[in-house]
C-alpha cells in the first residue's frame, strides 16, 4: 500500500487572556474544516491547536485577579480547550506554551541564535503596546495608538535582546517573490512586501525585563523571551523539535515543514516575516503556506467587550446547535474580506439554509420513502432529462466543492453544495412524486425519482462532513448507510437499493425570531442582574507600607475555649502560637459555640496591646470579616504555628 500523503495544518495558538468570542473561535472551525476535508482526500493529517500563554498582559491580569499566572492560564486554556472541544475540532495535538518540553526548547533555541551571532544584547527604546505584545517605531504608531488595535501605547526603554532580522530580509524577500502560494490572500503578500520588508527590516526585540511571567534566558535570567519567539516556535517544538538533539524525533521529521499555518490577518507579520527568518536562522525549511483570514465583524463593528456586542460560540451553540454555528461560521466569511455577524443574519441562514434547504429535503424524502415504499430504498429504472440535469448538476458540485476547498475558499464551496440542495428541492417540485403515486403505472418512475433524491441526499451529506459532520452523520443514519467516503461520490447511485432506511428525525428545527430574542433579553437582564454591584462601603483612612507593616499578623491554633460570664457577645480562648501561648477574648459568642472553634487554625494581631474586656485579660485579636454576620478567617490543617501573615 502507497504511504499517504502527509497534511500538516496549525492554527494560531489561542492567546489565554480572556474567553474567545466568535471572531476568535472561527479560526479553528475553519481550521478543522480543512483538516477533516484533507483526511477525505486521503490524506495523513496532523492538525495543531493549543494555547499562548505567556506575556505582561496575563501577569497584569493575574494580578487584578489575585492569583497567580500559571493558575490563571490554566484557568483560560481551559476554558478554550473546551469550546473547541465543544465546536468539534477533531485537532491531533493541543499545546501549551507553559507545557516543560516547550520551555525547554525555545530556551533552546534562543541560545542557540544567541550564540551563532543571529541575536544581541543592546537597549530597547520606543512604543510598546500591551495588548498585542508588539513594539513600533514612531512611524508605526498613529495618533500615539497601536496601528494593529488602536489601543494607546507607552513609551518604553529596557535593556533587551534582540534578533538581527535585517541580516536575512533580502533572502526573505526573494523567497516571497519566488513563492507565489507561500502567502495568501494575494493582497496580504503585497502589504508584508511593501510596507515591512521592502522599506527596510528593522531588528527585533525578542526579550523584556519589566515582567517575570515568561520563558528565562538560561544564561541570563532577568530576561524573558518575548512572547513571539515562545509562541511562534509551537509549531516545531509540539513535534519534538529541539536545536540539541543531534537527531530530530520521528513525529518531526514525517511533518514538518507545515502545509499551511491558518492564522488571523492581524498576526500576518509575526507568522510571514518573523518566523519564516527564524526558521532560516534554524536552518529549517519554511512552511508551505501562510492563510490571513479576514476578521468576523459584529455587523460592521469590530467585536469588543466595551461596545457590548461580543458573541460567543457556545452559547450561540445553545440555541442553534454547533453545526448550526459551524455552518454560519463557514459559510459567512469571504475568502478575503472581513464577515458580518448579527443575530438576525444567523437566524435567517439557520432557518434558509438548514432548516428549509436541508433539513426539509431530507424529512420530505424520507417520508415519501416511508409512504410509496414502505420505508425502503427503491431500485431506479430508465431516466430522464430531469433525472440527467439533476445528476449533471451533482457532478458539478462536486468538482466545484473540491476546487474551491483546494483553494481555500470554504464558503463557496458551501455554497456549491446548497445549489446542489436546492436544485434537488426544485427537482421534487418538477417530478412531483405525489402525482407520480396515484397512478400505478408510474411506479417505476416513482421510485426512480426516490431513488435519484436519497442519493444525492447521501452525497450531499459526504460534501457536508468536514463542515457539518454530526448533521452529516445523522442523514447517514437516516439513510442506513456507511458508504460515506469520499470515493463514493465518484459516480453516482452508490446507495443500495432494495434496503430499508432507519429511522427519521428532524436535522434542524425552525428559529422562531421573537422567541430568539426575548431569551436573549431574559438573559441581558439576568447578567446584568448578576453584576449589580454592591453599595461602596466606608473606608478607613489610607495608611502607607510603613504602618501596615507595624501590625504583626501571625498564625496560630485555638486549643480551648470558653465563654466568659455574664457577658453574652465573648469568648475567651487559648491560643497555641508555635513559640508560646497566650489568652485572646473576641466578641464572637453569637456566631460560634466554643467546641466549634477548638482545634481550628486561625490568624491573630498578635502586637496588639493587651487590653482587659469584662474582667479579663486579652493580648491579641483574631482576624474575621463581617459586622451583622462574622465569619472568622479559618486556615488548613497544615499551616504551621507562628508563621507571619504578609
Amino acid at each position: 500500500m502507497a504511504e499517504k500523503e502527509k497534511f500538516f495544518i496549525t492554527s494560531a495558538i489561542a492567546y489565554s487572556s480572556r474567553k474567545p468570542h466568535f471572531g476568535n473561535t472561527y479560526e479553528i472551525i475553519m481550521t478543522d474544516a480543512i483538516a477533516r476535508y484533507q483526511r477525505q482526500m486521503g490524506k495523513d493529517v496532523f492538525f495543531l491547536t493549543g494555547t499562548d500563554e505567556h506575556g505582561q498582559k496575563i501577569e497584569n491580569l493575574a494580578n487584578e485577579s489575585g492569583i497567580t499566572p500559571q493558575k490563571y492560564v490554566d484557568n483560560v486554556s481551559g476554558e478554550i480547550k473546551q469550546i473547541w472541544d465543544l465546536m468539534g475540532a477533531s485537532y491531533d495535538k493541543f499545546i501549551r506554551t507553559t507545557d516543560d518540553y516547550h520551555v525547554k526548547s525555545v530556551q533552546n533555541i534562543f541560545k542557540k541564535l544567541y550564540e551563532q551571532g543571529d541575536i544581541y544584547k543592546g537597549y530597547y527604546e520606543g512604543w510598546y503596546c500591551t495588548p498585542c505584545e508588539s513594539f513600533f517605531t514612531d512611524t508605526q504608531i498613529v495618533d500615539g495608538k497601536c496601528p494593529d488595535c488602536g489601543r494607546p501605547v507607552q513609551k518604553t526603554r529596557e535593556e533587551a535582546y534582540f534578533f538581527a532580522m535585517s541580516k536575512y530580509a533580502d533572502r526573505l524577500i526573494e523567497y516571497i517573490e519566488n513563492n507565489v502560494e507561500f502567502i495568501e490572500p494575494e493582497s496580504r503578500k503585497k502589504e508584508m512586501l511593501n510596507n515591512f520588508l521592502k522599506s527596510g527590516l528593522q531588528d527585533l526585540c525578542v526579550s523584556r525585563t519589566s515582567f517575570k511571567w515568561g520563558i528565562p534566558v538560561t544564561f541570563d535570567d532577568k530576561h524573558v523571551i518575548y512572547v513571539w519567539i515562545d509562541a511562534l516556535s509551537n509549531y516545531i517544538t509540539a513535534l519534538g523539535y529541539d536545536p540539541c538533539n543531534e537527531t530530530q524525533p520521528e513525529l518531526f521529521n514525517k511533518y514538518w515543514p507545515a502545509n499551511v499555518h491558518i492564522i488571523g490577518k492581524d498576526i500576518l507579520r509575526f507568522h510571514t516575516i518573523y518566523w519564516p527568518i527564524i526558521l532560516m536562522a534554524l536552518g529549517l525549511e519554511l512552511p508551505k503556506k501562510v492563510f490571513g483570514h479576514p476578521w468576523f465583524n459584529f455587523g460592521a463593528d469590530k467585536m469588543s467587550k466595551s461596545k457590548g456586542n461580543v458573541v460567543y460560540a457556545d452559547e450561540l451553540a445553545e440555541q442553534f446547535g454547533v453545526d448550526g454555528v459551524r455552518y454560519y461560521a463557514l459559510s459567512e466569511m469571504p475568502y478575503a474580506n472581513d464577515g458580518s455577524i448579527t443575530y438576525e443574519n444567523v437566524i435567517n441562514r439557520y432557518n434558509t439554509d438548514l432548516a428549509n434547504n436541508l433539513g426539509n429535503l431530507v424529512s420530505r424524502t424520507h417520508a415519501m420513502t416511508a409512504k410509496y415504499f414502505g420505508g425502503v430504498i427503491p431500485t431506479p429504472a430508465e431516466e430522464t432529462e430531469l433525472d440527467r440535469d439533476l445528476k449533471e448538476t451533482v457532478k458539478k458540485a462536486i468538482a466545484e466543492a473540491k476546487a474551491q476547498m483546494d483553494n481555500y475558499h470554504i464558503a463557496d464551496a458551501l455554497e456549491a453544495i446548497f445549489n446542489m440542495l436546492r436544485r434537488a428541492n426544485k427537482y421534487i417540485d418538477e417530478t412531483t412524486p405525489w402525482v407520480l403515486a396515484k397512478d400505478e403505472s408510474q411506479k417505476a418512475r416513482l421510485g426512480t425519482v426516490i431513488y435519484n433524491l436519497l442519493e444525492t441526499i447521501r452525497i450531499g451529506a459526504v460534501l457536508l462532513l468536514p463542515f457539518i459532520p454530526s448533521t452529516s452523520q445523522n442523514i447517514f443514519d437516516q439513510l442506513a448507510t456507511d458508504v460515506s467516503s469520499y470515493d463514493s461520490v465518484s459516480e453516482f447511485g452508490a446507495l443500495e437499493s432494495e434496503k430499508p432506511l432507519g429511522q427519521s428525525f428532524v436535522l434542524f428545527a425552525r428559529v422562531d425570531e421573537a422567541e430568539f430574542f426575548k431569551k436573549i433579553e431574559e438573559k441581558k437582564k439576568a447578567e446584568e442582574a448578576a453584576e449589580t454591584k454592591a453599595e461602596e462601603p466606608e473606608h478607613e483612612p489610607t495608611i502607607g507600607i510603613d504602618a501596615f507593616k507595624n501590625v504583626e499578623l501571625r498564625t496560630a491554633k485555638i486549643i480551648d475555649c470558653e465563654k466568659v460570664p455574664k457577658a453574652k457577645k465573648l469568648l475567651k480562648l487559648q491560643v497555641d502560637l508555635g513559640y508560646e501561648k497566650r489568652q485572646i477574648v473576641s466578641g464572637i459568642a453569637k456566631f460560634y459555640e466554643p467546641e466549634d472553634l477548638i482545634g481550628k487554625k486561625v490568624i491573630i494581631v498578635s502586637n496588639l496591646a493587651p487590653a482587659t474586656l469584662c474582667g479579663v485579660e486579652s493580648k491579641g485579636m483574631l482576624l474575621a470579616s463581617g459586622e451583622e454576620e462574622v465569619r472568622v478567617v479559618f486556615l488548613s490543617d497544615d499551616t504551621p504555628l507562628g508563621e507571619r501573615v504578609r
